[in-house]
């Protein structure tokens, strides 16, 4: 049965500053909560129905549907929450290919970009402070447990790219760049990708040293521009098809 603190826990756990000051933050779903026991990220504390996770008995608590439907942090309650541990990521080095997101605000587009990572082998996230939290209970949920696999840093984005080795290119995205399709692209470096109303700020744009775009093949000129995920799996399906190098 949950308890009155345990609930208190899990409610606290939606907001970010607390997530921040306990270094807890909330998963839901079997497979959610499967990918981050396999992956060995520290559970706090488990609740569910039966006992269908390998868990010690003072991380399991055992709950009804009525009381996952109180503890739970979405619209569509899950059938097991979790609570775990935030790990520890190391600010990431600069090898391979890394996705840089500045400024990105919208938990789904966050939690998509994730899994895209996760799809095409980029283990390396690197988000600007002023982005959403990845720990963000709506983020966790579009994940789909891949979140368990990427390591995602929270930097300052100017001093990240300023720092990089001369080798290492920084690819930007913009509405008026060279045509993705015929350029050729690097097999490392540092892809960045924008806000979703202001696309890159000024600030990371003087970083940049080779800017794409995605073309638009329709006619209809008030077509709205991509989705921020959607030109990202674009992009990283580019990247990964071998369609060149960057000269360095």
């Amino acid at each position: 049965m949950v308890s009155k603190n345990q609930i208190k826990l899990i409610k606290s756990l939606g907001q970010k500053k607390n997530r921040r000051d306990s270094g807890l933050f909330v998963a839901e779903g079997k497979k959610t909560i499967s990918e981050l026991l396999n992956s060995g990220t520290e559970v706090h504390l488990l609740f569910s129905e039966e006992r269908i996770f390998d868990a010690a008995d003072d991380k399991f608590v055992e709950v009804g549907a009525t009381e996952l439907k109180k503890i739970s942090l979405l619209k569509t309650p899950q059938t097991a929450v979790g609570i775990f541990k935030i790990p520890k990521i190391l600010l990431p080095d600069y090898s391979g290919l890394i996705i840089a997101l500045d400024g990105l605000r919208d938990p789904g587009n966050l939690g998509t970009i994730i899994r895209l990572c996760d799809w095409f082998g980029i283990d390396k996230l690197v988000c600007s402070k002023d982005s959403v939290d990845c720990y963000n209970p709506k983020v966790i949920q579009a994940t789909m447990g891949s979140i368990a696999r990427i390591a995602i840093s929270y930097v300052d984005l100017p001093l990240y790219l300023r720092n990089r080795p001369e080798s290492c290119p920084v690819v930007g995205t913009f509405m008026e760049a060279e045509n993705i399709y015929q350029t050729s692209l690097p097999h490392s470096g540092i892809i960045v990708m924008g806000n979703e109303a202001n696309g890159i700020s000024p600030e990371i744009e003087k970083y940049v040293t080779h800017k794409i775009g995605i073309p638009q093949f329709g006619k209809t000129a008030s077509t709205e521009s991509l989705n921020v995920a959607t030109a990202t799996a674009i992009i990283l399906s580019e990247f990964k098809r071998g369609s060149g190098f960057i000269e360095r």
